[in-house]
């Protein structure tokens, strides 16, 4: 297991703690073993002994081979992350931007951007966690910024693990030790207690989240 050090889980369980939510409920059983499969499937395990494992244990609490398929797709999206990373380091760097930082759209840019962001507003928390980053990715690539869209609609098309457990899952895989995507954690943490996390089930995903699987490469 990979665990954290005491100060590393102290930066998101500090970020818990000032939520200051209700205690709650602890995890389901199945939605325990649905976020340790996310978790032992992520790329940063990408551990088959333990996603079989995970795979077994759920099946066997009741979860359907599409929810399983489900919580897949969503951990596959965390490749984004590279995009997310990188866009604005890119245009920057390439003096893609305006003097005062900004980035100027072409019409038909302007048209994409309006009708897949327009005032949605996870779109525009994204922004403030990841200043610039959509912005970026659409004036590099249009085809890669609806592509982006598209696929990380998929998990959320589907419907068949409630929101909030996928809003958990994408939480504590931010947290993982080897991954650490605090952009990501607040905004997905502060999603899991709109939707009725309390703080034992967060807790609990954090503990997950410490104790991921070691990444030991696929044969």
């Amino acid at each position: 297991m990979a665990l954290m050090s005491g100060a590393e889980i102290g930066d998101f369980s500090a970020l818990i703690a000032e939520a200051g939510v209700d205690d709650g409920e602890p995890l389901f059983a199945v939605d325990r073993a649905l976020i340790q499969l996310g978790l032992a499937c992520a790329l940063p395990s990408l551990n088959k002994a333990a996603s079989g494992r995970a795979i077994a244990t759920a099946l066997e609490l009741g979860a359907t081979t599409q929810q399983i398929q489900e919580i897949v797709s969503l951990m596959a999206g965390l490749g984004v992350h590279s995009l997310m990373l990188t866009a604005s380091l890119i245009t920057n760097e390439a003096g893609m931007t305006e003097s005062d930082g900004a980035i100027a759209f072409t019409a038909e840019e302007q048209q994409i951007w309006d009708a897949r962001v327009g005032n949605d507003l996870f779109w525009n928390r994204m922004e403030d966690e990841l200043p610039g980053f959509l912005r970026s990715m659409l004036k590099l690539s249009p085809v890669q910024f609806e592509a982006f869209f598209d696929f990380c609609a998929v998990p959320w098309k589907t419907r068949t693990v409630s929101a909030r457990t996928k809003e958990l899952l994408a939480m504590a895989s931010d947290a993982m030790p080897s991954h650490r995507f605090m952009p990501g954690f607040r905004l997905h943490l502060a999603n899991a207690i709109k939707l009725g996390a309390g703080r034992r089930a967060l807790e609990d995903c954090l503990q997950l989240a410490a104790d991921a699987p070691l990444h030991v490469g696929v044969g």
